[in-house]
């Protein structure tokens, strides 16, 4: 049995004092001190972590006014903050001691927008695509661009000046912002366009402001001298460009790329870009990724908009990931030459007639140079549709994630991967670079914008070793003498953060002290971020490190063993694509609907980590502990100690609980486990968190219905309108809801499957052994799901017609539980049970060679994954297909017919089938389309339901809200008996909501065969 944990630090009793007194003074966000929401912003994208005191979530202006406000009083005076965003900062920037002040949960509006003069005005914690699809309709873009565009917010790029791809022409977002709205340490306000007028009464900001413009005049010439011309430099405070052409001075300028060490930023006015007619990408690849970077100037002079590479090493990795299945007709192999690096050139403009002209000229000298073998170029394609275009960027985009996947102990890691050199100097400088890491023998990826002299490198460290840890210190160092000799800087696009340390000898001690003078003017109490970017002048104060705490300070105290078992939790590197905003992604649910990053696969991964920490640091052996609850060789005393601790769970701290909190929330639909670039598996290491958890608290009562289902479902069926009748019942529908806590219980099929076909297509081992080759090429043997084949029967036998219909014989194999309810509650014993025996039942019938097929996705997805997971090589060797997987390559043999009706069908697919099967759909659409019909895909996430999560009680409301996300705006929009949905748990979802009954795709294929 697992011990109680306690949380390992206190909060200051001033910060807890600090938060009462800010509710009590009108706060209206949320205020967060429990350990688990504190861990689950310690980290970020970077390899650093920094427990924080409390988490404040404020909802307006006002009150992060009232967060200074209240904090300026003489007893808080030691309290301090740190504005956060989406959390995708490399270099630890918004990690602090003190209190995280998160503006992403509520602070993400539209307040503006002047279509006639091309600006729009947001709350700071809006996320960049957010921004960019509600100013699309009005034809304008939020230009810089991120890989982490779809959880970045306006916030962290403004405090990093962050840019990206196309900041040639584009710049970056300080070329982009008219004005922001600032809130001093004190409470006070600031609007940074100076033209709307200054404060008129002394203030934080009033000062600040008088003091900085002060530092920037006075210092002019030695300000033009140090600061490079580089197209990314960031400084930290931009004390070059805040004097103007017009030799007005612009604060705006001074604030972004503070890294939140002057001021919050809640609003901003920003300059939109008009989106260009036309868009053109020339993907030209290389025989050598050195050959790419030394022709990447050639490239840059060809006008194009951005130049992008990236090497063999993250290519191979995406070629191993789900995304390439959407870039491998755009990224073609060249036929008997490796492809070692790639340049991705676009041309964009308004004038169509002159981007083609341009893509002209430059693949007319692409091929005068493949001809002439110049430049080792192998080959090019172009591609100016937007949705190709898009693919190629999702897959760069995703290239930074996908170095951390790499397998072993040491990853890729952040910490010398934004150096910024001029771009002539590029190729040198990464040689030079390559020589370092490789006398060092490290592994390391490459991919950057060598337009702009800037290349992501990431050497592959092993933290959790204290030597390799010294070395990336020793790396760092080097690193900024090297960037030095080549006339640039190390922290070119992602700001400085923990690298603030190597600002004094960049700038020099009287420069540096002129910033630590606009510090002091702005944020006197050292409260704003302390220690990033440089201290206030006379403060004793000292600047982070790049030797401070990281995650593998953590991670090694936990036993190496057990680090590897759950290497699904312990491998996330924080890169935060589960924090994805887009609704019609599958990636994370829980995490959209509820703005909690607890309840995100990065959050309870982070969870499990210090789970696991804490109980090694008590002694526990987990992996036996484990082994014994799978045994089954727990004790009686163990099991009244259960009942004991569910009676006290309520009045006895213990850290288990919070954990638990977060995976109850987790509705197990896999979508991390594929589209995580690390493969983040939070359903694998949740079962195993649950089954653990209970050796210690008793469960509740639903879980057992939940675990017991498919035992039950049989018998239940010999009578399922008196079955129905009970369920129906206003008492007994009282009694399911509030003694089991579960909701909207599903009616069982009548007839049930067994009555359809009680004579007919019944399994005979013997029979079927004894059929020919080609007779048993004519079978198909339909593998029951619990679901399905009791709730929604009338499915698999419209797939019994179908198959016949087909000209196959049908065989209607016996129900064997799948057992994947089990694993989803964590009962890993009775799940490995039954698995072990339905296993060996589908192994045994596999040999006969006659194809199994399961009609619901999710379910014959368990097979595969879970399945193998838990049993191992005692798997056996069987493949259960889905409808579509043994459809598609059959078609040859069935004869395509005209199409009957030209209105098309609408595919709503599972999101397990979506994320564990990318080309599921487009092949559903092959399939259709040999039919003669037309089946149009919907972009739609999870539907809410995700088995029995969708019926327990207090998943209820979490289940309609993750329903209305995508769902149910895609289905107002559609004719619902056009519409298709392949999984059992998505069409009683449609049917609670919308009281309509939606089809299968192989019900609509019956009806046009």
């Amino acid at each position: 049995m697992l011990p109680r944990l306690q949380s390992q630090t206190d909060v200051d009793p001033v910060v807890l004092s600090y938060l009462k007194e800010l509710k009590h003074s009108g706060f209206t966000g949320d205020i967060e001190s429990q350990y688990a929401s504190r861990l689950a912003v310690s980290t970020d994208n970077s390899v650093y972590q920094q427990l924080p005191q409390a988490v404040v979530h404020p909802k307006t202006t006002q009150d992060v006014s009232l967060i200074g406000k209240v904090s300026s009083k003489p007893e808080y005076e030691r309290i301090t903050f740190s504005p956060r965003g989406g959390g995708t900062g490399t270099n630890g920037q918004s990690l602090t001691k003190g209190i995280v002040v998160d503006l992403s949960r509520y602070m993400n509006k539209v307040l503006e927008v002047n279509q006639a003069e091309g600006w729009v005005r947001v709350q700071t914690g809006i996320i960049k695509d957010q921004l960019n699809d509600a100013v699309r309709p009005f034809g304008y873009f939020f230009s810089p661009e991120l890989s982490t565009s779809n959880r970045a917010t306006l916030g962290g790029m403004v405090n990093t000046d962050a840019s990206g791809q196309g900041s040639l022409k584009y710049g970056k977002t300080s070329d982009h912002v008219l004005s922001l709205q600032a809130v001093f340490s004190d409470g006070s306000l600031l609007e940074s366009d100076l033209s709307l007028g200054k404060p008129d009464i002394e203030t934080q900001a009033s000062l600040a402001l008088e003091a900085t413009e002060k530092v920037c005049r006075d210092n002019r010439e030695q300000i033009l001298d140090k600061f490079p011309a580089l197209n990314r430099f960031l400084t930290g405070y931009d004390l070059k460009n805040a004097i103007d052409e017009n030799d007005q001075f612009n604060f705006t300028r001074v604030l972004c790329g503070s890294e939140g060490s002057l001021a919050f930023i809640t609003e901003a006015k920003l300059n939109l870009t008009p989106i260009p007619k036309a868009r053109t990408l020339v993907n030209v690849k290389y025989s050598s990724f050195d050959a790419a970077l030394r022709n990447a100037p050639f490239m840059v002079e060809a006008n194009a908009l951005s130049v992008e590479t990236i090497d063999s090493r993250v290519l191979n990795l995406a070629k191993q990931d789900i995304v390439w299945h959407t870039v491998s007709d755009l990224l073609r192999d060249v036929p008997n030459k490796e492809m070692l690096g790639i340049n991705i050139i676009e041309f964009a403009g308004n004038d169509v007639e002159n981007v083609a002209s341009q893509v002209k000229a430059l693949t007319e000298q692409i091929e005068s140079m493949m001809l002439n073998g110049e430049a080792g170029i192998i080959g090019f394609q172009t591609c100016s549709d937007i949705g190709s275009i898009s693919k190629i960027y999702n897959m760069r985009k995703k290239a930074v994630g996908l170095l951390g996947a790499v397998k072993g102990k040491a990853k890729p890691v952040a910490f010398a991967e934004d150096t910024c050199v001029p771009p002539e100097n590029l190729a040198d400088f990464i040689a030079e670079f390559r020589q370092l890491l490789d006398e060092k023998e490290l592994n390391y990826g490459m991919f950057g914008h060598v337009d702009a002299g800037v290349l992501h490198v990431r050497p592959a460290l092993d933290l959790c070793d204290p030597e390799q840890e010294r070395l990336m210190h020793q790396i760092s160092d080097q690193v900024v003498q090297l960037v030095a000799k080549y006339g640039g800087l190390m922290w070119g696009e992602h700001g400085k953060g923990y690298r603030s340390e190597y600002g004094p000898e960049f700038f020099g001690e009287t420069l540096f002290n002129e910033l630590r003078r606009v510090k002091k003017a702005c944020d006197p109490l050292n409260k704003m971020n302390p220690g990033k970017v440089c201290t206030p002048l006379d403060s004793n104060a000292e600047l982070v490190k790049v030797s401070d705490t990281k995650r593998g300070y953590y991670d090694r105290q936990i036993d190496v063993e057990v680090r590897d078992s759950f290497k699904q939790a312990m491998e996330c590197n924080g890169n935060g694509l589960c924090f994805n905003y887009d609704a019609a992604s599958p990636m994370c649910p829980s995490m959209k609907v509820t703005a909690d990053r607890r309840h995100s696969p990065k959050g309870r991964a982070g969870l499990v980590r210090e789970w696991l920490r804490q109980l090694t640091e008590q002694g526990i052996d987990i992996l036996d502990v484990e082994q014994k609850t799978v045994s089954g060789s727990l004790s009686i005393k163990s099991l009244i100690e259960r009942v004991r601790n569910r009676v006290n769970q309520r009045h006895e701290y213990d850290f288990s609980h919070e954990v638990y909190e977060a995976m109850n929330g987790c509705l197990a639909c896999k979508a991390c486990a594929s589209q995580c670039p690390i493969k983040v598996d939070v359903p694998s290491f949740r079962s195993r968190f649950l089954n653990l958890y209970h050796t210690r608290y008793q469960r509740p009562a639903k879980d057992y219905l939940v675990a017991n289902i498919e035992t039950m479902l049989p018998l239940m069926a010999k009578a399922p309108k008196v079955v129905n009748a009970v369920i129906n019942l206003p008492l007994v529908k009282t009694i399911t809801e509030k003694s089991i806590g579960y909701v909207d219980t599903p009616l069982m099929s009548v007839p049930t499957l067994a009555s359809r076909f009680e004579k007919s297509h019944k399994f005979d081992l013997q029979r079927l052994a004894g059929l020919s080759k080609q007779e048993k090429s004519n079978h198909v043997l339909i593998v029951q799901d619990p679901f399905t084949s009791y709730y929604d029967a009338e499915v698999v036998a419209d797939f019994i017609t179908l198959v016949s219909k087909l000209g196959k014989t049908p065989v209607l194999l016996p129900f064997k539980p799948n057992g994947k309810a089990q694993h989803v509650k964590g009962f890993l014993q009775q799940f490995a049970s039954n698995a072990k025996n339905t296993a060996t039942f589908l192994s045994l019938v596999a040999d006969l060679g006659i194809p199994l097929v399961g009609v619901d996705p999710a379910l014959v997805l368990c097979y595969r994954d879970e399945y193998t997971e838990v049993l191992g090589k005692e798997r056996g060797d069987f493949d259960v297909l889905t409808v579509h997987e043994w459809l598609l390559p059959r078609l040859a043999d069935i004869q395509s017919q005209p199409s009957p009706t030209t209105q098309p069908w609408y595919l709503l697919a599972h999101c397990t089938e979506k994320t564990k099967m990318p080309n599921a759909e487009k092949e559903w659409g092959e399939i259709f389309t040999h039919f003669g019909s037309v089946l149009n895909t919907v972009p739609v996430g999870c539907c809410g339901m995700a088995g029995t999560f969708g019926h327990e009680k207090d998943k209820l409301e979490i289940s309609k809200d993750i329903y209305e996300l995508s769902w149910k705006p895609r289905l107002q929009d559609l004719p619902s008996d056009r519409c298709l949905v392949t999984g059992y748990s998505c069409r009683s979802q449609v049917k609670r909501f919308e009281q309509e009954k939606v089809k299968h795709p192989l019900q609509a294929l019956l009806e046009i065969v």
